[in-house]
């Protein structure tokens, strides 16, 4: 899922739109939610195509087609308005992968999957053909999988066999590689429900291997292998070669048809107790709950102006700011503790009062500190104490200033109910005027709403949400780049650093989402003819040796010169070991999340050379920062740890801000919009709205390499790769 962009609409119809899904040139994907709450794929055709009569008819018979199969497998229209000035249809939404996503991320499907999936897809096309439609078009790409069985999506260029509309003799529609040798022929006419058949063989062989059963490169070179050479089937389960063989007939008559497939697939053993590995079955369950977090509608309406976008209107606007309610991250917030008595906040000074420098005589204006500072990320919370602390100090030492800051430093011990309980109290504080946290992903995620409904300013440090909007959550000032984007560095070392051409991608499902989004993205940016990936999952519950044992050697078997794992530093350190054990030399990439001494501690010498991508710099070896350094030290005596510097900044960024309002203008609404109009160089970084997924910085992400039983830093990751 992306963000939407500024041009797409709100809603559509009453369908209230929340994300992306996908885009091509024929028109926009959306995941939506309908008024009753119930959530949809939305397809909506670009306008250049909705000028056209004869696209605008092709348009209408995939709505009549979809509408006229019903099937427990076939993802059901739910609604749709061909004649619209921008024609939409709408259909079930699945949150699984497809069956190409799926092979790509956790290999190859076992034999009792790959029974279950023939047979529904074959009882689907019956339902298909009963319809007296053929699909033309059943590939993995069009099956996606959910946890009770799999769904057959996209009738975009089914037709009745006797309709020649998009099949006339010498055109090929569909996908090389799943066609059948009539379609390859560009045959129209012959083209019945047997090729429906020819492509489910196909998947089926795809499902089980990984690879298409006439090979890959170009399109004309897979169309000529399907119409005069026997398909590739090595390493299909014996029990399924019959069936398969029969399937890729040349001849459409020798084919069986789809009951008999069905009949023959389900056969008299019974199907496996799962029907999904484990492995796939955590990848939905993980894009499930993404899903879940999304925002609920019901906060919001949707109104439509004649000739422009819908727009989102809150129902209950107030004149006042602070009135505002906006959408909430449902799901993803935190459950407040029964019973928890303990406040979990705390100040600068004994004695109740919030800390505070200057005279006294100047009007006093409250940051809060929003952190985990005694749970499992205390140490990245107390560095950012420690830099905000610094920061109030040095703001507060300024001549000629017109106000002082007082800082108040708030626990949430990285629990999301007790992060609420911080937010709540937060909000209801008037003389807080930003709030500068919290540490943690979960925290942010639980607390954002809050925030923004109190009109709060939220200024994060080391946060890394991907898919939070800045349209509407505008009190949200991300100080560091998504998560998502940690893949760049990785990319840039993978191409212009270590010249890979093999890189076998580890998701560490472990780690959640992070990891797959960070495998997701290098392999989307390094994906070509000249860099192949292989992405492998390690299930978040597998620490086996033998599980990273089977890592390494499908690294060496498959002849890769680099890897890159996305999850913690424990996992890392195996995955190392068991490297260094299998004869492994290239490349080893990960992320700040692996990025500990504890990493170093338990690779040994398996941790040397190992290089990470992170959203944090060593400010000891920044000539800008050589100040901080010192007075960090001097302070607390010890050098900056990661993100005790880019606290640093970003205090003094909420400073520029309120500097530049005056005392008597700082209020929250107008530090929201200040901070979007602030142009802030730190020690660190330049921080300025950029208005992108980035947020408020560019390009503050660099390298770190594993040497001599420590990190050296390399550098912003574009001139450490140059």
């Amino acid at each position: 899922m992306e963000p939407l962009r500024g041009a797409d609409p709100a809603g559509i119809a009453g369908y209230r739109l929340l994300r992306r899904l996908g885009a091509g040139g024929m028109g926009v994907v959306y995941l939506a939610r309908s008024t009753g709450g119930s959530l949809a794929a939305l397809k909506v055709i670009r306008a250049g195509h909705a000028d056209d009569p004869g696209f605008r008819a092709r348009f209408r018979r995939e709505v009549e087609t979809a509408g006229r199969v019903a099937s427990p497998w076939v993802v059901p229209l739910l609604d749709a308005d061909p004649d619209a000035s921008s024609p939409w249809l709408a259909t079930a939404f699945v949150p699984g992968p497809s069956l190409a996503e799926a092979v790509e991320e956790c290999g190859p499907l076992p034999y009792g999957t790959a029974r279950v999936l023939g047979a529904r897809l074959a009882e689907a096309l019956d339902a298909v053909h009963g319809a007296g439609l053929v699909h033309r078009d059943v590939k993995p790409g069009n099956v996606l999988l959910a946890v009770d069985g799999p769904r057959m999506i996209d009738f975009g260029i089914a037709r009745m066999p006797e309709d020649t509309a998009l099949t006339a003799s010498g055109m090929v529609v569909g996908s090389p590689g799943f066609l059948s040798p009539e379609q390859a022929r560009g045959r129209g006419r012959e083209i019945g429900p047997p090729s429906d058949v020819f492509s489910l063989g196909c998947l089926l062989a795809y499902a089980v291997t990984g690879e298409r059963p006439f090979g890959g490169g170009s399109a004309a070179d897979m169309l000529m292998r399907t119409v005069h050479d026997e398909p590739e089937l090595d390493g299909v389960p014996e029990p399924l070669l019959p069936l398969l063989r029969a399937c890729l007939a040349k001849e459409p008559a020798a084919r069986p048809a789809v009951a008999d497939l069905r009949r023959t697939l389900e056969g008299s053993r019974p199907y496996e107790d799962a029907w999904l590995p484990g492995s796939l079955t955590r990848l939905i369950a993980r894009r499930s709950a993404a899903v879940l977090a999304l925002p609920d509608v019901e906060a919001t309406e949707v109104t439509a102006v004649p000739g422009a976008p819908a727009t989102v209107v809150d129902p209950v606007l107030g004149p006042k700011p602070t009135r505002r309610r906006f959408l909430v991250l449902g799901s993803a917030a935190g459950v407040l503790a029964a019973g928890g008595t303990a406040a979990w906040w705390s100040t600068d000074h004994p004695g109740g009062s919030p800390a505070r420098g200057g005279t006294g005589e100047l009007e006093r204006l409250t940051l809060a500190l929003h952190a985990d500072l005694s749970g499992a990320g205390r140490t990245t919370g107390r560095a950012q104490q420690n830099g905000v602390r610094l920061a109030v100090d040095h703001l507060n030492s300024r001549a000629g200033r017109g106000f002082d800051l007082a800082l108040q430093v708030n626990d949430d011990a990285g629990s999301t109910a007790r992060a609420r309980q911080v937010a709540r109290r937060l909000a209801a504080d008037e003389e807080v005027r930003a709030v500068l946290g919290p540490t943690t992903d979960a925290c942010a995620q639980a607390t954002l709403g809050l925030y923004q409904r109190a009109l709060l300013p939220m200024v994060s440090v080391s946060v890394g949400l991907d898919a939070v909007s800045a349209v509407t959550y505008r009190v949200y000032a991300a100080t560091r780049p998504p998560d998502a984007n940690l893949a760049a560095p990785l990319v840039a070392y993978l191409v212009r650093t270590a010249g890979a051409r093999r890189t076998v991608l580890v998701d560490d499902a472990a780690e959640g989402d992070f990891s797959w989004t960070v495998c997701a993205g290098v392999a989307e940016a390094v994906r070509s003819g000249r860099h192949t990936t292989i992405r492998r999952t390690l299930a978040a519950d597998d620490d086996s040796d033998g599980a990273f044992r089977a890592l390494a050697d499908a690294v060496t078997d498959a002849g890769a010169d680099a890897v890159v794992f996305g999850g913690g530093y424990a996992r890392a350190a195996r995955l190392a070991r068991a490297l260094r054990s299998a004869g492994f030399t290239g490349a080893r990439l990960a992320t700040q999340r692996a990025l500990d001494r504890r990493f170093l501690t338990s690779a040994g010498d398996a941790a040397d050379g190992w290089v990470f991508a992170t959203a944090f710099l060593d400010p000891a070896r920044v000539a800008a920062a050589k100040s901080f350094v010192s007075a960090y030290r001097a302070r607390f005596g010890t050098a900056p740890p990661p993100y005790a510097a880019e606290a640093y900044d970003a205090t003094l960024f909420v400073g520029r801000a309120l500097s530049t309002l005056g005392a008597a203008h700082a209020e929250r609404g107008a530090i929201v919009g200040r901070l979007r109009e602030t142009d802030y160089r730190g020690i660190t970084k330049r921080l300025r709205y950029t208005g992108s997924s980035t947020r408020y910085t560019m390009d503050a992400l660099y390298l770190f390499r594993a040497a001599s039983g420590g990190f050296r830093y390399l550098g912003q990751y574009e001139d450490a790769t140059s």
